[in-house]
């Protein structure tokens, strides 16, 4: 594109220190915005920049005509036999016509699939490019939606923080904006602010294209993606020079990003002393409470090195002021974690069970400690049903009774983000078995989307009792999420359960878990709903998050998981909540065959004898012929050739189902192919719906015969031909 003679657009949007999360936000919002706004204008730039730190959002631009291109609009009026009469207009085209601004001699009429209308064509002259900004300025930056808003002043206008100042060019010229907080006018000009240290003078820009520039020199460096990597190179370096490796989580990192408009990488140090705590205390005070990057011996990341790395935003001549000063915070906060960690190990950890009574985990289902019976009970009907040695059996008890121990310790009271860790420590140190130990830490496990699983046994079992549990008693007390409402984690929950079955291969019925747990509850709460409603509620929850699990994370195509989970099917419902594992086998099976070709072949044989067999009455889950047919009263070769296919596909679909050998299956039923079409459309060809009532019936249990076979994979007619 010629970009000769086109301008730049900048927008600036100065602020008091906004926080870090917002910041990250308000750029992912215009970014997506804006560009489509700006082509809906007829403002289509060859480039959009958005900018952001703690003090201003800013928008750059580029590309732009100086005036909208002019448009031909087209508008559909009234039709002919009501705007015209005997070759007159009417009053509903004298109507339409000052309506649209045109003149009668202006209306065309014209061929419609609704017959003949009046249409106008309009010249829509286009706007001041300067002009159309001024008007959507506004509307950009009170459009930005955040968390806890405010209003300053005594005006009404809310943002996430005061708005100080507005910078607004196109090119060389201020696009004049003013609006009113209250009492207090606010307009744009061409005016910025530099670093609030650094260079604590206004900026005043020149032109569009030299923001970043300008407020370079101003010690302000405005792409986030910039200071991401300044910050990054500087924390290495220092981390080196001190000997070290940092630690950079991207959450951190990130957070640390829209912090700084001028980042300074400044190492710190501490006492070995501290090095004593559980490191898993120290890096979360660094990380967690004061966004410090930890500092390990070379490549080992589990020694851990008495130094600290922070990122200034202030005078990189004060660094060492500004070590000095972080250097007593840390301390401060070591010696406190130093304190609880003694403390807490007076009595071992066993010890703090009983307090649990005093921990409430919601107002209606009691105490912690009354959740942590309920664990132990979910968990040992899972255990049961796993068929788990009784020594395994044994450790898992242990495991659920102390598994919430570690929420009354000082500690986990000052630290929250370490509970599980701390159980963990604490167990081990009070001599509980390691798998105790690390089942403490692992039930815990998934805590988001990419979170590690646990993965011992016992770690497993306790983490979904403690899932279930709070599924079963949340969902009892009817408080079930709505829309992007779920103040419990209900999905994540669910999700962490299905990721935990299908990571360690467990073949657990969930439906009979479910019910379980829900006569435990219903029997124990006045106010619980009917056990099968409750129940009802569970599994169709559970069914969702299933669907969204191997579409969304497991890539499956999302009517093969119809074809597994089955629409509005609940014996396929059941049966994947019988066995998660294999519901998500088979959809990867499904898949397979979608990628390879053969689920064209089978799709065509299957789904018409499904079709038909949906006329007669055969249980879907009747499989052996015998049962279903009368041999003696077929008539014709080719159904006496479909029925003894029938017969030999018996024992291996059983053997399929139970060696989940599905590929044998498919197989099986490939070779049946070529009988099923002879059946239909041979020179032997059979009538189906025969007058006969034995022979129709005969006939429609041989299709739904080899409709049952076809569902042990799943539901065939829940597939899309493509």
């Amino acid at each position: 594109m010629d970009t000769e003679g086109m301008a730049t657009f900048l927008l600036e949007v100065g602020t008091e220190e906004l926080p870090a999360s917002f910041v990250a936000a308000a750029i992912a919002q215009w970014r997506q915005r804006l560009p489509e706004q700006l082509e809906a204008l007829n403002l289509t730039p060859t480039q959009v920049k958005v900018y952001g730190t703690p003090r201003r959002l800013a928008l750059v631009v580029e590309g732009l005509l100086a005036q909208q291109p002019d448009q031909v609009e087209e508008v559909k009026g009234p039709p002919s036999q009501a705007a015209f009469k005997d070759g007159h207009p009417t009053k509903a085209a004298e109507g339409f016509a000052r309506k649209q601004g045109v003149k009668l001699a202006d209306l065309e009429l014209r061929d419609t699939d609704k017959g003949e209308f009046v249409f106008v064509r309009k010249l829509i002259q286009g706007r001041p490019t300067s002009v159309v900004l001024a008007e959507q300025i506004p509307d950009w930056i009170w459009g930005l939606e955040g968390k806890r808003f405010m209003r300053w002043g005594d005006g009404s206008l809310r943002f996430s923080r005061p708005v100080r100042w507005l910078l607004a060019l196109l090119d060389d010229q201020v696009i004049p904006v003013a609006w009113m907080n209250g009492s207090v006018p606010m307009g744009s000009d061409r005016t910025s602010r530099g670093h609030r240290v650094l260079h604590p003078e206004p900026v005043a820009l020149t032109h569009a294209q030299d923001y970043v520039a300008t407020l370079g020199a101003a010690f302000v460096q405005v792409d986030p993606a910039i200071r991401r990597d300044t910050i990054v190179q500087q924390v290495k370096a220092v981390a080196k020079s001190v000997g070290g490796t940092a630690l950079i989580p991207d959450d951190l990192l990130s957070e640390v990003v829209d912090l700084v408009e001028w980042p300074t990488a400044v190492v710190g140090s501490f006492e070995t002393d501290f090095l004593q705590l559980p490191q898993d205390v120290i890096t979360t005070e660094m990380i967690s409470h004061q966004r410090y990057f930890p500092v390990y011996q070379g490549d080992q990341p589990e020694q851990l090195l008495p130094y600290f790395i922070t990122v200034s935003n202030g005078d990189p001549a004060q660094s060492q002021n500004i070590a000095s000063g972080n250097e007593r915070v840390i301390r401060a906060r070591l010696a406190d974690g130093q304190f609880f960690y003694q403390a807490d190990q007076a009595k071992p950890l066993a010890d703090y069970v009983p307090q649990l009574e005093t921990v409430t985990f919601q107002a209606d289902l009691g105490s912690v400690l009354a959740k942590t019976k309920r664990i132990q009970t979910i968990a040992q009907s899972i255990a049961t049903q796993l068929h788990i040695e009784p020594q395994c059996q044994a450790l898992i008890q242990r495991a659920a009774y102390l598994c919430k121990a570690d929420l009354v310790t000082q500690m986990v009271g000052e630290f929250p983000e370490l509970q599980g860790r701390m159980g963990q420590t604490y167990a081990r140190l009070s001599g509980e078995p390691p798998q105790v130990a690390d089942a403490i830490f692992e039930h815990y496990l998934p805590r988001g989307a990419d979170d590690a699983l646990p993965q011992t046994r016992v770690g497993q079992v306790v983490a979904l009792a403690d899932r279930i549990d709070t599924l079963v008693s949340i969902f009892g007390l009817g408080m079930l999420p709505t829309g992007s409402s779920d103040p419990f984690g209900l999905r994540r929950a669910a999700n962490g359960i299905v990721n935990i079955l299908w990571d360690a291969q467990l073949p657990l019925n969930l439906s009979q878990v479910l019910m379980a747990a829900a006569q435990s509850f219903t029997q124990t709460y006045a106010k619980a709903p009917e056990l099968d409603l409750l129940v009802g509620q569970l599994k169709d929850f559970f069914r969702q998050r299933l669907q969204t699990l191997l579409q969304e994370e497991q890539s499956v195509d999302y009517d093969l998981v119809n074809a597994v989970l089955g629409e509005d099917d609940p014996e396929l419902a059941e049966r994947a909540l019988a066995d998660a594992v294999d519901a998500c086998d088979r959809a990867h099976f499904w898949q397979s065959l979608r990628a390879d070709g053969t689920l064209n072949i089978l799709y065509e044989t299957i789904n018409r004898a499904t079709r038909l067999a949906r006329q007669g009455d055969l249980p879907t889950h009747r499989l052996d012929p015998a049962e279903a047919i009368q041999a003696e009263a077929l008539q014709q070769d080719s159904e006496r050739a479909f029925y003894e296919a029938l017969v030999n596909l018996l024992p291996e679909t059983q053997a399929a189902q139970a060696e989940r050998d599905y590929h044998r299956l498919v197989k099986q039923l490939q070779e049946i192919a070529p009988l099923v079409s002879a059946f239909f459309d041979g020179e032997d060809s059979v009538l189906v719906m025969a007058d006969d009532p034995t022979l129709r019936q005969n006939r429609l249990n041989l299709l739904g015969l080899l409709r049952n076979h076809g569902r042990i994979l799943g539901d065939f007619g829940a597939i899309v031909k493509g």
